[in-house]
């Protein structure tokens, strides 16, 4: 079953003359609503008469994620704050907070393209989804609620944790469908296995994976411990959320709605595109968002694209998995997590010193565990244990109050991180995906 026919499977001629049209307009849009697209577009020297066609698209300045932190909160939106229906809110690479808004039409957006996730996934009206993502600020829980309103599907929204609540709900339920991130897949298992449940013998059998990085390795013991389709789901916030790409059940790539997402890959040096097949940065262009739709923003995730139809009937770019980044963002638990985030916060605590490393690790279908190594004042560790306490107690708080995510805190004594002649090694992700 394909959710929308007509675009999904539309010809390829029809697709580019679709784009576009929605890049003319869209171009006009921003010109005209957004100062900064404006300021931008005439540094860049680029007036939207020169903006024909799709292939047009390369004369426009990029957008980064330094242009969202920038101009927070509202700088890069296209409508007044009275239009948005909607806000969400990921963590930033420092200070600022990424802001994501929507309009109504936005919404109804979502809903659509996550119903088109869905259906390739191998769901149907019919069926009972149950969506473990967390639901809130983050765009997971919602996101995959459209979708899920938006096909006809019942829906128990369960959100995140509450692990034997959720293996009683699916035994109770019988819902086909499971959404959630893979790690908390795997971690389920393991729980239902220490209360009498096999999990081979589950109503799910098929599972909308994502918002983390996983491994085809990670899929096979999926697949096997829970006798279920897994199937892989992309997005990020400041794009929609996810639903901009998905996989079908042959798991031949993502199929990414370029009718709404326009994609690009270039090199992330040079910012020219690279050749169909290679490896490059992914660059989307919101063709039909209201509320703040983006023009070339760099994502900074690496993967490689095929413009070649799918089996599946669908016609739409396929992208590989994520097979890394440009920058040092991490993501754990589905949380976005900037090392520069952890720095930012120990410059404001006095006693520590700004060298400090995370060390992330998942034992076998545990959750991601992090580890804070921070250095500190040598004169701390002469004083009483309690003290020590205190400050490793303080900057636990405030960090989990800035990532969202429970970590450990360790405080070392100066000079036992290892230094490094090039780049801090800031991270160690012991993690086999």
């Amino acid at each position: 079953m394909i959710w929308n026919e007509k675009i999904e499977t539309m010809p390829l001629a029809d697709l580019k003359n679709l784009q576009s049209e929605r890049l003319v307009k869209l171009v006009n849009y921003v010109y005209q609503r957004c100062p900064v697209y404006k300021q931008k577009f005439d540094q860049a020297g680029v007036q939207p008469s020169n903006i024909k066609t799709i292939d047009d698209i390369v004369k426009l300045p990029f957008t980064t994620k330094h242009d969202m932190r920038d101009y927070y909160p509202f700088g890069l939106f296209s409508v007044p704050r009275t239009e948005l229906a909607e806000i969400h809110v990921s963590s930033g690479t420092t200070g600022n907070p990424t802001l994501v808004g929507y309009t109504h039409d936005d919404i109804k957006l979502w809903g659509e393209v996550m119903a088109r996730a869905f259906c390739c996934a191998g769901a149907v009206p019919d069926d009972t989804i149950q969506i473990a993502y967390g639901y809130g600020l983050f765009t997971g829980g919602l996101g995959a609620h459209y979708g899920a309103l938006e096909m006809g599907m019942t829906i128990i929204p369960t959100s995140s944790g509450q692990t034997k609540r959720q293996l009683k709900i699916m035994q109770d339920f019988k819902p086909r469908i499971l959404a959630c991130t893979p790690s908390y897949c795997l971690y389920m298992a393991d729980e239902a296995r220490d209360i009498g449940i096999d999990p081979r013998s589950s109503s799910w059998k098929i599972g909308v994976f994502g918002a983390e990085p996983w491994s085809e390795s990670m899929r096979g013991e999926i697949e096997a411990t829970w006798n279920m389709l897994a199937t892989d789901i992309y997005g990020l916030s400041e794009i929609i959320g996810p639903g901009v790409s998905q996989e079908c059940h042959l798991k031949t790539g993502l199929h990414l709605f370029s009718d709404v997402f326009y994609p690009e890959i270039i090199d992330p040096d040079t910012g020219k595109p690279v050749a169909e097949g290679q490896d490059g940065e992914l660059v989307i262009t919101t063709l039909t968002k209201q509320g703040i739709p983006l023009i070339r923003y760099r994502t900074r995730d690496i993967v490689s694209m095929t413009s070649q139809p799918c089996k599946c009937g669908r016609t739409s770019p396929r992208t590989s998995k994520i097979k890394g980044r440009t920058d040092d963002m991490i993501v754990v638990r589905g949380i976005n997590v900037f090392p520069s985030q952890i720095e930012h916060i120990l410059l404001g605590i006095d006693g520590t010193h700004p060298h400090y490393q995370l060390i992330i690790d998942r034992q076998a279908h545990k959750l991601d565990e992090v580890e804070i190594m921070v250095e500190v004042d040598e004169k701390l560790f002469s004083d009483e244990i309690k003290q020590m306490h205190s400050l490793e107690q303080k900057i636990k708080k405030e960090i989990e109050a800035v990532l969202s995510i429970g970590v450990t805190v360790k405080l070392v004594e100066p000079k036992t991180i290892a230094r490094s002649e090039g780049k801090a090694k800031r991270v160690i992700d012991k993690r086999s995906l």
